[in-house]
């Protein structure tokens, strides 16, 4: 009697009320250092001549003591050539093609693909970052309608969506690099899809980059600067563009396939 009374004046242990503080607010310069670094860089690179080093009659130029260095340090001109890779793409720097093309003149184009693909998907993901440090989540909120369902379709399919932009040369590589951040998209969706998408044309202009000699050679006999269209051909960017409408129709696909499998149930159940 004495043990169920002692029991009975015990105090009541409520649950405790879950945390429902609202997160800290992100400083800005916390939110917008990485995004801010990055243009700066941008603008360092311009002003310091970066674009003119980097272009197409730059390399046309230094190819020959490119390729001397390279066959005495192959390692050590990788290593290197992946670093200038990651920064080019990190800054924004519109020098990709050249790069890729150099890449294969220099490497051979089945060196130059899977160390391109790695350093390119590095780069764009340190963009990736901090463009979804600065905007993602604030405009991602503001969304609404048929904007938001538009987001929402994206989001579900963000692999397909962004293979489809990857591997059709049709939107700036460095927009793709952004846009994906304004969307709740996982950075190991967005690194694997930016892989797989950037492979066939990384491979395609690394192919071409084995002949620029002789596009430089004909070039110079017919007393002409090289440039990209003696090595762009139209039939590649076809092709690449037809891959990117084949990922784009996956998303597509499983929206009618997912449709069909709703509705037979209901036709099933019909006497």
């Amino acid at each position: 009697m004495c043990a169920g009374a002692a029991w009975f004046m015990q105090p009541v242990m409520t649950p405790e009320a879950p945390d429902i503080t609202p997160p800290a607010p992100v400083s800005p310069l916390r939110r917008f250092g990485p995004l801010a670094v990055l243009a700066a860089g941008l603008v360092a690179i311009w002003a310091a001549g970066g674009f003119d080093a980097l272009g197409f009659q730059a390399v046309s130029e230094a190819r020959q003591s490119l390729s001397a260095r390279v066959a005495a340090a192959p390692v050590l001109a990788a290593v290197l050539y992946g670093l200038v890779y990651v920064v080019a793409v990190a800054f924004s720097l519109p020098v990709g093609t050249v790069l890729t093309l150099l890449g294969g003149f220099l490497f051979g184009w089945k060196v130059a693909t899977p160390l391109i693909a790695v350093t390119a998907t590095i780069g764009a993901a340190l963009v990736f970052l901090a463009a979804r440090s600065a905007f993602g989540g604030a405009l991602r909120q503001r969304v609404s309608g048929r904007a938001a369902r538009l987001a929402d379709g994206f989001e579900n399919d963000a692999f397909f969506y962004l293979l489809a932009l990857r591997l059709a040369p049709v939107f700036p590589f460095f927009v793709v690099n952004i846009a994906p951040a304004l969307f709740s998209v996982p950075l190991r969706t967005y690194v694997a899809a930016t892989f797989v998408g950037i492979l066939p044309g990384t491979a395609a202009f690394a192919f071409l980059g084995e002949g620029l000699d002789a596009v430089f050679n004909a070039a110079a006999a017919e007393g002409r600067p090289p440039s990209l269209a003696d090595l762009v051909q139209p039939e590649i960017t076809a092709a690449l563009v037809l891959l990117g409408v084949i990922a784009l129709a996956a998303p597509f696909v499983r929206a009618m396939a997912a449709r069909l499998t709703a509705r037979r149930p209901k036709q099933e159940a019909r006497p």
